[in-house]
């Protein structure tokens, strides 16, 4: 009897121990951007790795720049072309180019691609006198936008290097706007106007643009990204009566992605994969909210997923893209702590933090936390939660002193 009850009791200690190492330590993230030292900001892109956030900020003069973010450099206002203005829109997969649109010199708005601290004017389609790059492929190579000729109408382009800025026409319209770029640059999504002045989402490859149609009952479409391969299409659809709806388009598919309870909403990223869509959608009480759509968990609303990161009343309102792996999502929310509407990064993968031996984060070394180092021993891994005191992969020696170490405090 004596033995059964050692027994059980050893189980009942590893199995808390156990939970412990699963569960305790590891923890997503949300962290505020801030501002060039004016009043809002906003995240447009962000790429695989670092990360690196692109967008736009406003600064102590109240202009609105350019910027890139990095977690260990800050917020880096981008410039202008010469003049006051300028709005990122998109990051390679490595952050090392940024495209968006800016103000030059004799104050015309042109479509720029900035690289390495310089900040290049990518031009105009034949008799225009506005351009934007909206989108990039992911070696940064190919920029996907649209610029206004002369009658003011709209005209999707594609730039590389080698053949300068290429008109991608319309659907038989006046008009068409290019918003993303697969990750080798081939395959182009935006929307266009086609010969019944209809509005259409299309996708574009080999000088082919593909009406992408719409959802029924609703007459227009528009396409805001792409994913990897260019087989996965996410944008809006609208009606008459003013309502929007975010969807999903696959293999001649349109999917509805459904809604937050309100009567808006539209998705502007996509996952490399295609899994994974993020947007914007309108609850049941007409607020803005961001989103995140799955296949399996359809569409929720971030702010109810990570509602113990967001503090003091702060709000996520538009999620604008997502990182390949689908593990970053940035955008815009508001943030009460600065009672500013600021970009935002929100890391959606747990991620080990240092400590100083509380194992179960109650504010005291004690027994508890020395058996559970001793318990996992030797255990390794990405994800072993608090028991990787020092975070590097393992429960070893550096592990156990650190709770020896401080052995007491708090307590």
């Amino acid at each position: 009897m004596k033995g059964s009850r050692h027994f059980r009791v050893s189980a009942l200690l590893s199995a808390c121990v156990m939970s412990l190492i699963a569960t305790a330590g590891w923890s997503q993230s949300l962290t505020w951007l801030g501002t060039l030292g004016g009043s809002q900001s906003g995240a447009s892109g962000v790429s695989a790795n670092g990360p690196v956030v692109v967008g736009w900020a406003r600064n102590a003069s109240g202009q609105e720049r350019a910027f890139r973010w990095t977690a260990s450099g800050g917020m880096q206002d981008l410039g202008t072309l010469g003049g006051n203005e300028s709005v990122a829109w998109d990051v390679s997969a490595d952050g090392a180019v940024v495209v968006g649109r800016a103000y030059n010199a004799a104050g015309q708005l042109r479509a720029f691609r900035w690289q390495n601290g310089v900040m290049q004017d990518l031009g105009t389609l034949p008799n225009s006198n506005y351009s934007d790059a909206v989108g990039v492929s992911a070696d940064g190579t190919v920029v996907v936008g649209y610029d206004s000729d002369t009658a003011s109408q709209w005209r999707a382009f594609r730039w590389t290097a080698s053949g300068g800025m290429q008109n991608l026409g319309s659907l038989g319209g006046n008009w068409s706007t290019a918003r993303g770029a697969s990750a080798d640059g081939s395959v182009v999504v935006g929307s266009a106007r086609n010969a019944a002045r209809q509005d259409r989402a299309f996708r574009w490859q080999n000088g082919v643009m593909q009406d992408l149609g719409t959802l029924p009952g609703y007459d227009r479409s528009y396409a805001f990204d792409v994913s990897a391969n260019g087989a996965v299409v996410v944008g809006r659809v609208e009606n008459a009566a003013g309502q929007g709806l975010a969807f999903r388009w696959q293999n001649g598919v349109m999917q509805a992605l459904g809604t937050l309870g309100g009567t808006w909403g539209e998705a502007l990223g996509v996952s490399a994969d295609g899994s994974v869509v993020v947007g914007w959608a309108r609850n049941a009480a007409g607020q803005l909210r961001a989103f995140r759509w799955t296949a399996s968990g359809g569409m929720e609303d971030l702010n109810t997923t990570y509602a113990s990161l967001l503090t003091n009343g702060s709000v996520l309102l538009v999620a604008r893209a997502i990182s390949p792996d689908g593990r970053y999502i940035v955008g815009r929310g508001y943030n009460a702590a600065t009672n500013r509407n600021e970009a935002f990064l929100l890391d959606t993968e747990p991620r080990c933090t240092a400590h100083n031996g509380d194992v179960d984060a109650n504010g005291c070394v004690d027994d508890a936390d020395l058996l559970a180092v001793l318990f996992a021993f030797g255990s390794t891994g990405s994800n072993l939660g608090r028991v990787d005191v020092n975070c590097d992969g393992v429960v070893d020696d550096a592990d156990l002193l650190q709770v020896l170490f401080n052995f007491g405090s708090g307590c």
